[in-house]
């Protein structure tokens, strides 16, 4: 009589959450944001938006991303690690001349096949030199915001180029990018048909360089030197505007159907003397935590325990196949997916879904995470995206990386004892890094050849980017 019992109820279960409205999903994308450069993670700089959010769902303390930031973005949009796109290097420049592969499933295309109203709000970066690569033909129904990374924040030009959009076609909204994609994004919130499920992707640009921002965000901290008291600034100004976008969600009554998630894109670039990556290993570029573990979480009313916290290991590649799954969408494709559904990690506290995350794999460097165990090689050789701010690939740096690359640097570390990455074991466990290497060797011999590339000679801005001089 029990197991009928509890046969029946796990059936009632069942089909309740069956026929639960599928959720609206809301993913907000920070942009270089410093691991510690958040409240709960104890840091210095104030975040009460970000810091309700958190508690209010599960923090995801090991979650991983790539070192820069479009191939953390063609991680999350395909499911794929960025070795399968040939964006595993660094960046999408403004002058390249590729961008996502077409063959490629988009998130956004699977959750419309699903029904779903798709919308971005901010930074795209993932190619722009022709029209079959924009953000409206790889599945978003609205797009707002701009293509390249480090845009000026007041006048949108980058390189002397005029970069923003409303759907592919240039605007020319004047204000604080930050603001004006909260205003967007809350726009739409407000005019959204309910009837019909919402994802809405906000990358925004912040906290990138250029470091700019209004002098008030500033005031607070006085007692910060520059270049991070303007960094500083720029965090309380994008907390500010999520908290826009979260009463957006609120007045329209959708809050308790929406789930929302916060990462950002990659580790805090100079930590130390612009961001912080707490006590995290290095930051942005590298392969070590500072570089691909970041400040997350994901909070959903009555379906994630307020307040849990997530300890496995999880990827940004994994979001795709559990958001189509949480969407009712098909998770049939040609391209096979590296992403595993994250959900009962999340919401249930079950294992992580990983036997082994790959952090990346390039021609020089690559480091993997089996279970505990970590393998870095080639750690001091950065991956840097160029973008203006200068701190991740340095003329100097880049000449020291030259040389370690000559001479092959393997570490070895047990992240659950040494989780800051201090202790080398290399040499006293030959046995785990020769399995290490073994695992990282299928994926190096999987990759698909880096896609880049100098600028071209001769090369000058269009006018405005995404379209023809």
């Amino acid at each position: 009589m029990y197991f009928l019992v509890c046969a029946a109820l796990c059936l009632v279960l069942g089909e309740a959450y069956a026929a639960a409205p599928r959720p609206n999903i809301l993913y907000i994308l920070a942009d270089d944001l410093g691991w510690a450069d958040v409240g709960f993670h104890g840091g210095e700089i104030k975040t009460p938006n970000i810091d309700r959010l958190s508690a209010a769902g599960a923090r995801l303390e090991q979650f991983y991303v790539q070192p820069v930031c479009s191939p953390t973005r063609a991680g999350l949009m395909t499911g794929r690690y960025p070795i399968r796109h040939g964006l595993q290097v660094g960046v999408v420049r403004p002058w390249a001349q590729y961008g996502l592969p077409l063959e490629e499933r988009t998130l956004p295309q699977a959750l419309k096949e699903a029904g779903y109203e798709t919308a971005i709000v901010g930074k795209w970066h993932l190619g722009h030199f022709e029209p079959v690569y924009l953000p409206t033909r790889r599945g978003f129904d609205h797009q707002y915001g701009h293509y390249n990374g480090a845009l000026d924040y007041y006048t949108h030009i980058r390189d002397g180029g005029f970069d923003w959009h409303r759907d592919d076609k240039v605007s020319r909204d004047e204000g604080y990018s930050t603001f004006l994609n909260a205003k967007e994004a809350a726009r739409l919130i407000t005019e959204h048909d309910a009837s019909k499920p919402l994802f809405l992707y906000v990358p925004f640009n912040a906290v990138h360089a250029p470091h700019q921002v209004p002098e008030k965000y500033k005031e607070p901290y006085v007692n910060l030197k520059e270049p991070r008291r303007t960094y500083a600034g720029m965090v309380a100004a994008m907390d500010e505007a999520i908290g826009t976008i979260i009463a957006a969600l609120d007045q329209k009554g959708l809050r308790q159907n929406t789930l929302i998630i916060f990462s950002s894109d990659n580790g805090g670039p100079a930590p130390g003397r612009i961001t912080s990556n707490g006590p995290l290993r290095a930051g942005k570029g590298t392969l070590y935590e500072g570089g691909t573990r970041v400040a997350a979480f994901a909070t959903w009313e009555g379906h994630i325990k307020p307040g849990s916290v997530v300890n496995e290991a999880l990827h940004v590649v994994d979001w795709y196949p559990t958001l189509l799954k949480l969407a009712g969408a098909s998770a049939d494709q040609k391209l096979p997916l590296d992403g595993k559904d994250a959900w009962p990690t999340i919401a249930e506290g079950k294992p992580s879904p990983h036997t082994e995350i790959l952090i990346n794999t390039t021609p020089k460097n690559g480091a993997i995470r089996v279970g505990d165990w970590k393998l870095v090689l080639n750690g001091k050789v950065a991956i840097g995206d160029g973008e203006q701010d200068g701190e991740t690939v340095q003329p100097r740096r880049a000449k020291k990386a030259a040389a370690v690359a000559n001479d092959e640097q393997v570490e070895l570390f047990n992240l659950a004892e040494d989780p800051y990455e201090k202790s080398n074991l290399a040499a006293t466990r030959p046995d785990k890094v020769k399995e290490l290497r073994a695992r990282l060797a299928v994926f190096t011999a999987a990759a698909v050849a880096p896609k880049a590339g100098p600028a071209p000679r001769n090369y000058k801005a269009p006018k405005v980017w995404g379209e023809k001089n």
